[in-house]
C-alpha cells in the first residue's frame, strides 16, 4: 500500500530518548515546536496519571527537515529526551560490559506483552519487552501526530476529544471519585472516549480496495494503541439494533448545499469521508499494571507468583484520547497528501482550492 506520509519511531520507556523520522512532507508547511509541546502536555495530563508524569515534562526537539519554521521537503526528525534516563543509564546501557541483573524481572504481567513477547523474541529478562511495549512510546507518536495536526489545521481541519465514561460511570462529576476509589484499592480503571474531526473534505479514502477504505485505516490506527480493545465509527455499536430507516443519514438541500440532520455514519460512507464530522469512539481496558498484583507465573522456574509492579497510572483514558487524536491525524494527513498531492505547500493548497 503506497504511503505518502509515513514515519518510524524508536526508543524505550527508560532509554535515553524517543525518536521519530517522518518522510513525505512537502516543503513550505509551517511547523513549530510550541504546537507539538502543547499536544505533549495534553497527553501528560488527565486525572489518574502516575508518578512518571511528575518526572517527565515532555518537550520535542526538531533536528532536521525544518528551517526557519517551515518544512524543506527533507525528512523531519523529532526527539524527546527521557529525563528519568539518568536513573537508568546503567540498566539501559547499550554496552556489553554493563550487563547485570539489576531491575530485570521474570514474572509475567497478565494483560501486557510480556508472555507472548518473551516467546517470540526469546528473551529471559522481560525488561527487554517492557521497555518497547510500554505506552511511553505514545509520547513520540503524539509528537508526530501533532505535526500532522498542525498541517491539517492549515486546511481548516480541527479536532477535539472527550472522555465519555470511566469504569461504569458516565456522569463526569463522578469520574474523579471513581478513580480515587480504584487507586485506594490498588486497582486501575478504563473507559470510553470520542475523537471528533471537523470540516472534513468529501472523498478522503476509497471504496475500490479494502486497504484504502478510510474507516478500516482509522480503526487500525486507534485499535493498535496500547490498552484499546474496541473502536466504533459513528453509531456503530448500536447499528445492529436499528432499522435502515432509523440508522442511515438522510440528505436534504439547504441554501444549495447538501445537509444532514443526523450523523450515524460518523462521517464515513463507503470507506470515504462524506463531509460530515468524523466521529470515532474507542474503549480502553484498565491498565494491566496493578499495585494489587495479579496472580501469574515466574518464567525463571515456572512457579506460581505475583505479577511485577513498576510505576503505573490508575487511569489514563484522557491521555489515550489525545494519542488517538494524533494517530487519526496521521491517517488523515496521508489521505490529504495523496488526494491533493504536490511537492510544496503552495501546490497542494492550489489543488485543494
Amino acid at each position: 500500500m503506497y504511503e505518502k506520509f509515513r514515519f518510524l519511531t524508536s526508543g524505550e520507556s527508560h532509554g535515553k530518548c524517543l525518536t521519530a523520522i517522518i518522510e513525505g512532507l512537502p516543503s513550505g508547511f509551517e511547523i513549530t515546536p510550541d504546537f507539538i509541546n502543547k499536544e505533549l502536555q495534553r497527553r501528560q495530563g488527565g486525572y489518574g496519571r502516575g508518578d512518571r508524569m511528575k518526572i517527565e515534562s515532555d518537550t520535542v526537539e526538531i533536528t532536521s527537515g525544518v528551517r526557519f519554521g517551515k518544512t524543506t521537503g527533507a525528512p523531519v526528525t523529532l526527539v524527546i529526551y527521557n529525563k528519568d534516563y539518568e536513573n537508568w543509564e546503567k540498566v539501559m546501557s547499550i554496552y556489553k560490559e554493563d550487563e547485570n541483573n539489576e531491575k530485570s524481572f521474570t514474572k509475567y504481567r497478565p494483560g501486557h506483552a510480556d508472555y507472548a513477547g518473551s516467546i517470540k523474541y526469546n528473551h529471559k529478562d522481560l525488561r527487554n519487552i517492557l521497555e518497547r511495549s510500554s505506552a511511553r512510546k505514545t509520547a513520540i507518536e503524539t509528537a508526530v501526530g501533532a505535526v500532522a495536526k498542525q498541517i491539517l489545521e492549515q486546511f481548516n481541519i480541527h479536532s477535539y476529544s472527550k472522555v465519555l465514561q470511566i469504569g461504569t460511570k458516565i456522569n463526569k462529576e463522578e469520574f474523579h471519585s471513581e478513580i480515587d476509589k480504584a487507586k485506594a484499592e490498588g486497582d486501575t480503571l478504563g473507559g470510553r472516549f470520542v475523537v471528533v474531526y471537523e470540516n472534513m473534505p468529501v472523498g478522503l479514502g476509497s471504496y475500490v480496495h479494502w486497504d484504502r477504505m478510510l474507516d478500516g485505516r482509522i480503526a487500525q490506527a486507534v485499535m493498535s494503541i496500547p490498552a484499546i480493545k474496541a473502536v466504533e465509527i459513528g453509531n456503530g455499536e448500536h447499528a445492529c439494533e436499528l432499522q435502515g430507516s432509523e440508522f442511515h443519514d438522510e440528505m436534504f438541500i439547504e441554501n444549495d448545499k447538501i445537509v444532514r440532520e443526523t450523523n450515524n455514519a460518523g462521517g464515513i460512507e463507503g470507506g470515504m469521508t462524506n463531509g460530515e464530522n468524523l466521529e470515532i469512539f474507542a474503549s480502553m481496558k484498565p491498565i494491566p499494571t496493578l499495585r494489587k498484583p495479579l496472580r501469574t507465573v515466574d518464567s525463571s522456574d515456572m512457579s506460581q507468583a505475583e505479577a511485577h509492579f513498576e510505576r503505573s497510572d490508575t487511569c489514563a483514558v484522557e491521555a489515550c484520547a489525545v494519542v488517538a487524536e494524533a494517530r487519526i491525524a496521521c491517517v488523515l494527513l496521508n489521505e490529504i497528501l495523496l488526494k491533493y498531492g504536490g511537492d510544496s505547500f503552495d501546490e497542494i493548497m492550489k489543488n485543494f482550492s
